[in-house]
């Protein structure tokens, strides 16, 4: 039976995942810190910014327990191992490869790939996933995990792209494990926005999302 990592301690306590994309990955640090602070600790940096793993142990090292930093849009077995020997802490793709989750299983380190169909979605579940990314989630809605939790009852189920804070808690409700928000939550942050608003806005989703976890958990099984 292939091993499976659970989820982690930080997603289990709060299961919100930021996507961060900018221009160059020294963007980074004072949005984590708005994140943080408003109680999202689980950041995915996305590989299509420039110098992520050159940034990423700096990151590691000055947030430490506060967050966990994994590194997403992963499409290689190369890239994987790249960005596991960088400290990774988790992985993300947007496709299911198996040899990419593999090789993730292999190295003990979790991971979260990517699908739409049920045929993708099961692939990297039972090649020892994590979780699997419903993705675009956008393309379908959350009443769509209810489909599949007939097939599969225990398949954990992490909504990304179109995620928006207000439809956060019906992804929960409807059985998602956990949520991915990019551009809905960071909103112009990479922009020189206002962090004391992502802050804001990572607080509202963290408490919207803990309230439909605290829904769901209260409802005759």
């Amino acid at each position: 039976m292939t091993s499976r990592l659970p989820l982690s301690p930080v997603l289990a306590q709060n299961p919100v995942i930021a996507v961060l994309r900018a221009s160059h990955a020294s963007e980074y640090a004072p949005i984590v810190d708005a994140l943080v602070a408003g109680g999202v600790r689980s950041i995915e940096l996305t590989l299509t910014t420039q110098g992520v793993l050159d940034e990423l142990a700096g990151l590691r090292t000055r947030f430490g327990d506060a967050a966990e930093i994994g590194v997403g849009t992963v499409t290689t077995v190369d890239e994987a191992e790249r960005a596991i020997s960088a400290g990774a802490e988790y992985l993300v793709t947007p496709v299911t490869y198996p040899e990419i989750v593999e090789y993730a299983v292999q190295r003990g380190v979790a991971i979260y790939p990517g699908g739409l169909t049920p045929t993708e979605l099961h692939t990297g579940w039972r090649l020892g996933a994590a979780g699997v990314k419903l993705f675009p989630a956008s393309a379908v809605g959350p009443g769509y995990i209810g489909q599949l939790r007939g097939p599969f009852p225990d398949l954990a189920v992490i909504p990304s792209g179109g995620v928006a804070i207000d439809t956060a808690p019906d992804w929960i409700e409807a059985g998602a494990v956990a949520v991915s928000l990019g551009g809905p939550l960071l909103g112009d942050a990479f922009k020189g926005g206002d962090l004391g608003l992502l802050r804001a806005r990572a607080h509202r989703v963290s408490r919207l999302v803990a309230e439909a976890v605290a829904l769901r958990a209260s409802r005759p099984r």
